[in-house]
């Protein structure tokens, strides 16, 4: 997320003309013009000073003239400048907190179904695409786990989690086990190792191999091979979007080509989880407009994003991606709402 440059500020005049300009091609969508401005009540200026004024915002690269229109539109540079110094948020509606509220409290017990009704509800008040990450532990600890032989070389691994997160994996092994050389791996786990990380638990099995060298037993190297396929068998699904269609409704992002590479990232994921990565990083909300991203297929979106976080630290992310055309004084302090609020319903999880 870059910074505007404060250098080359604009003048007040042309402040108040930027800030103008963005506000009315938010609300109607269409490039804006000196005659419109100057039948603004904010503006008393005539229209050949405001032309002179947006000509010098358009030298500063803050607004730029559509091949179809003589009015102008805020770039990415102007958007970043007016939120950076002249955007007035606009406090979240007590109706909006309800609604969030109540959609995280009826699913306390499941991070995913979490996940999915806050990133529903981010689209329905946005009206843009709503994202969330999946909620995890900072640090993952053993409860019980058990395994179940499948047919070939298959095993069903039940890992309890956290106290209350369950999950079931399916591992490949290099040969078939029998039942009893399963009860005797989980009972060795679940004796030695209730209540570590799993992190810590692969490190001490690395480490009594090491130990034992030549005297291994067979359990242990299957311990190793069990243990191995658990700890590094990772979630497919990391994070939770609502509302993707709701992005076609803009025209900015109507291009289908534009769309396709959009709707390629949301499936693809890595991209988008490494900009979600960065904003894990940081406190408070972050806001990528355009090329800030860094990847190609978000240069015609601003991504807005906040960590939430629990009494452990930050363990999610959540956030809307948009055209660049958004109403920023209203959707920020969603993000930033949504974000605290769904700290209760997590804290009470856990």
């Amino acid at each position: 997320m870059k910074k505007y440059n404060a250098d080359s500020s604009p003048s007040l005049r042309a402040k108040l003309i930027l800030s103008t300009i963005v506000d009315k091609y938010v609300q109607d969508g269409i490039p804006v013009g000196s005659k419109s401005l100057s039948l603004t009540d904010s503006i008393d200026l005539s229209p050949a000073t405001i032309r002179h004024v947006m000509s010098d915002l358009e030298e500063l690269g803050f607004i730029a003239s559509p091949h179809t229109s003589s009015g102008r539109i805020p770039t990415p540079k102007g958007y970043r400048f007016f939120i950076d110094s002249l955007l007035k948020l606009k406090p979240v509606e007590q109706n909006e907190i309800r609604n969030i509220k109540a959609r995280m409290q009826t699913t306390k017990n499941s991070g995913r179904e979490l996940a999915k009704n806050v990133s529903n509800t981010l689209s329905a008040i946005t009206k843009l695409a709503g994202i969330v990450t999946i909620p995890k532990q900072s640090v993952t600890r053993l409860k019980e786990i058990d395994f179940i032989p499948l047919s070939d070389k298959k095993i069903l691994a039940i890992i309890v989690t956290n106290e209350t997160e369950v999950e079931n994996r399916i591992l490949e092994m290099n040969r078939i086990y029998a039942r009893e050389e399963l009860n005797r791996a989980a009972n060795y786990l679940n004796t030695n190792f209730k209540g570590r990380s799993l992190v810590y638990i692969k490190k001490q099995l690395i480490r009594e191999l090491q130990m034992t060298k030549e005297s291994v037993t067979a359990m242990m190297t299957d311990l190793i091979n069990i243990a191995d396929q658990v700890l590094n068998t990772k979630t497919s699904e990391e994070y939770i979007v609502a509302g993707q269609r709701r992005l076609m409704d803009f025209q900015e992002l109507s291009d289908v080509t534009e769309l396709r590479k959009l709707f390629d990232a949301f499936r693809e994921k890595h991209e988008l989880l490494a900009l979600l990565d960065k904003s894990m990083s940081t406190s408070g909300i972050q806001i990528f407009i355009g090329e800030e991203s860094g990847y190609q297929m978000f240069d015609n979106c601003t991504v807005i994003t906040s960590p939430y976080t629990t009494e452990d630290g930050a363990i999610g992310v959540l956030g809307v991606i948009g055209p660049t055309r958004i109403s920023y004084q209203k959707i920020i302090p969603i993000v930033g709402v949504t974000a605290k609020l769904l700290n209760q319903p997590l804290n009470l999880e856990n």
